[in-house]
């Protein structure tokens, strides 16, 4: 697959725009005719009333776009499937993984050693993703907006897993006999425990709960070729609880690349991570009430934003009512800021741990 602007689909129930139409069109005019009364007496001309058609209006026909990209549909049934979340390790041991570039969300949590993703995927998949590792109480509070998305993780503690169980997560616990089969789950033995356990997206799909829909739209996203207002930057600079990450933007390719501690980040099944939108949520911190030894990112309520698209940074705020509502961003003017169509790769960052670069 390809690693950056690939990932063209469709969501049955949001719309983009294309225009046809036809052309103005207006009744003949009647030529001037001339009438020569003498050969002293000077021609007179007659005009006929011209008639003018009104000017026929432009229609815009939707175009189908997939919910979580904002590209067109290539494939009706994919888009009516429902979104699944991996939650992928990013241990230096577990690198490289399979199916960043793949999916069409992937946001970074910090957890109690740096950071750990969960990798939404729906107008794409990944055979095989991972490796796959634990969830967090903070996924059930981040993922709701999804429509009840199909969840796969490795399993965790009693806590965490009652808290997964009574969400409305459709559960693929690798700790589950029949969805560890269904799944296609194995130990990779070229990685060390447990850095080493994977799983087939396909498979996942195969476990979708009858009813069960795609998920609504989260982002607005700019027209295709329409450029981005902002700030012109390079990229951003993080720290994630010691792990530091680049992110720079690549105009040939219009995505940006990612590398940690100066090292390009790869992705085993389509090279190095890369993404259209870069977005930077500011978040607090607080004790998962599963596990006061664990982070749990508060992402309900308001906070500072940094949107890094198209080789601009723009500044604002994110909000989100619920746990069943989507991230809005809005400008300073209280516009809602659009993203590139394409991916998205969403920082959990704390306060002050980020640094646009020039």
């Amino acid at each position: 697959m390809s690693r950056t602007l690939h990932f063209i689909a469709a969501a049955a129930l949001v719309f983009g725009a294309v225009a046809c139409g036809g052309d103005d069109k207006s009744a003949p005019t009647v030529e001037p005719t001339t009438s020569a009364v003498a050969t002293t007496v000077a021609a007179t001309t007659t005009v006929a009333p011209s008639t003018t058609l009104p000017a026929t209006t432009t229609t815009e026909v939707p175009v189908p776009v997939y919910p979580l990209t904002g590209l067109p549909v290539t494939d009706p049934a994919v888009a009516e499937r429902p979104a699944l979340v991996v939650k992928i390790d990013n241990n230096a041991a577990a690198r490289p993984q399979n199916g960043l570039n793949e999916a069409d969300i992937v946001f970074e949590e910090i957890v109690e050693v740096q950071t750990r993703f969960a990798a939404v995927f729906q107008s794409q998949g990944a055979d095989p993703v991972g490796p796959i590792r634990s969830a967090r109480t903070q996924d059930v509070l981040l993922l709701g907006s999804l429509n009840s998305p199909l969840f796969m993780w490795s399993g965790g503690n009693g806590n965490v897993t009652r808290t997964i169980e009574g969400s409305d997560f459709v559960n693929l616990s690798a700790q589950r006999g029949n969805v560890y089969k269904a799944a296609g789950f194995f130990r990779n033995n070229q990685r060390s425990n447990p850095h080493d356990l994977y799983a087939s997206t396909t498979g996942a799909w195969t476990l979708t709960p009858e009813g069960a829909s795609a998920p609504p739209q989260q982002f607005l996203y700019r027209k295709q070729g329409e450029p981005a207002v902002g700030e012109a930057t390079t990229g951003v600079d993080l720290n994630m609880d010691g792990l530091p990450i680049e992110w720079r933007f690549d105009a040939p390719s219009g995505a940006y690349l990612r590398s940690n501690n100066g090292t390009p980040h790869m992705d085993a099944l389509s090279g190095q991570v890369s993404t259209e939108n870069v977005l930077v949520m500011f978040v607090d911190y607080q004790p998962s009430p599963a596990d006061n030894r664990s982070p749990e990112a508060q992402t309900i309520g308001a906070g500072e934003a940094w949107l890094f698209t198209g080789g601009v940074l723009q500044r604002g705020t994110w909000t989100r009512n619920d746990r069943l509502s989507a991230i809005v961003l809005h400008d300073a003017a209280g516009a809602t800021i659009p993203l590139t169509p394409g991916r998205t790769f969403i920082e959990l960052a704390r306060e002050a741990t980020a640094n646009a670069t020039t």
